[in-house]
């Protein structure tokens, strides 16, 4: 049977299944309401509540509008990908039992390596998460860039560990020498590439030298490179960071299923490096975390090149239209390496984003100290057009 991802929960044929809203197949979400969410065992029930109803409010209020504020594939999976969903839910009723062993599996084929080179995760946040748990505490600080991906601040802070943010530079590109000045005394490094906000990329050269002098200025400090993005990357001069990941004990490399592969919804992440970099983050790591459907539509979709060029292909092509369509009102945005891009408009972000919201266009949340900048999901072309309208109104204060 083939199915066409707008008619996957119609055709799924399971009883009930109509419950199971399109948005969390294509993994529509609401990174908007996650700045400073980290481990809810941490927090009294009254802030987990609080948190709670107001994601439930902010769904309810904006269930409606063209969403680019969490940085998601528009598309969600593909068709392959989706028909392997559709015949797992027969299984849905049992424990994940091998279904994680065999995305593992599936995950080392692909990128070339051996199978205890690979952590499985639910989402990149949980490999987020265990390596903060593992690597920082007290006496053990992060190194990590501001603004960049908040997730890792959070967790390392619950763990009583020192945080030390460093400015992005005037490209907005991660300032690794500042960095470096902060790596004694680290437990972790944190480097997003290419990094969310900006969509800024570093090369393969200078991340390589970075990772050296890291290694030679605390040889007991651990570097977490995040490469949620890094099918979008188009910059010659990046490269992964997985080869140096198995040759370097101090190096892993974190990868996600929730951006081209269009699963943010269905959660599965995982960390590539040396088995004893994974093992102490493996003990902080859910049992069976990758359940039965992320992990059917994980094994069908890596091998699925054609799809996601298709993915790439569409990304690019809304985001060339998205920035000369700012460029065209005198606003430049940096260089993106991603499916979002990060524009100077000069003037309050959240003002913007407020606006813009109640046009029916969700925008990215202020990412200080850039709070003058602004974060936009690319969506599919027929989105970005009605969102450059809104933006253009916004903009020219015509907007009432």
């Amino acid at each position: 049977m083939t199915l066409s991802r707008r008619s996957f929960v119609r055709a799924a044929g399971v009883s009930g299944i109509g419950a199971l809203a399109t948005p969390l197949i294509a993994a529509r979400g609401s990174e908007a309401l996650s700045a400073g969410w980290t481990e809810p065992g941490f927090y009294p029930g009254a802030v987990i509540t609080a948190a709670r109803e107001e994601r439930l409010a902010y769904r309810s209020k904006f269930a409606n509008a063209i969403r680019l504020d969490s940085n998601e594939n528009p598309n969600g999976p593909g068709r392959a990908a989706l028909e392997a969903v559709r015949t797992m839910f027969t299984e849905a009723n049992r424990y994940p039992d091998t279904q994680e062993d065999d995305l593992q599996a599936a995950v080392a084929k692909h990128q070339k390596v051996a199978e205890n080179n690979v952590l499985m995760a639910c989402g990149s946040g949980e490999i987020l998460r265990s390596a903060c748990f593992a690597y920082t505490g007290p006496g053990r600080a992060l190194v990590t860039a501001s603004p960049s991906f908040e997730t890792p601040v959070g967790f390392a802070e619950s763990m009583g560990a020192e945080v030390r943010k460093v400015p992005v530079d005037k490209d907005l590109r991660l300032d690794l020498n500042q960095m470096l000045d902060k790596v004694q005394g680290a437990g972790l490094v944190f480097f997003c590439n290419p990094n969310n906000p900006t969509a800024t990329v570093h090369g393969a050269s200078v991340v390589k030298d970075f990772i050296a002098q890291v290694n030679k200025r605390n040889p007991d400090c651990m570097i977490m490179m995040d490469e949620a993005y890094h099918e979008y990357v188009e910059d010659p001069n990046y490269s992964t960071s997985i080869p140096i990941s198995l040759d370097n004990p101090k190096v892993f490399t974190v990868r996600t299923f929730s951006k081209v592969f269009g699963m943010a919804g269905l959660r599965a992440g995982y960390a590539i490096g040396r088995p004893e970099a994974l093992r102490p983050m493996g003990r902080h790591k859910l049992g069976s975390g990758v359940n039965v459907l992320a992990a059917a539509c994980g094994v069908a979709t890596l091998p699925d090149e054609a799809h996601i060029n298709a993915e790439i292909k569409v990304n690019r092509e809304a985001k060339a239209f998205t920035v000369k369509a700012f460029e065209s009102l005198g606003f430049r945005p940096s260089a993106s390496q991603a499916n979002f891009i990060m524009v100077p408009i000069g003037r309050d972000s959240r003002a913007f984003k407020d606006e813009c919201a109640k046009h029916g266009i969700l925008v990215g949340r202020p990412f200080p100290p850039l709070t003058t900048h602004l974060r936009v999901s690319i969506g599919t072309m027929e989105e970005m057009k009605k969102a450059v309208d809104v933006f253009k109104q916004v903009l020219s204060g015509a907007a009432n």
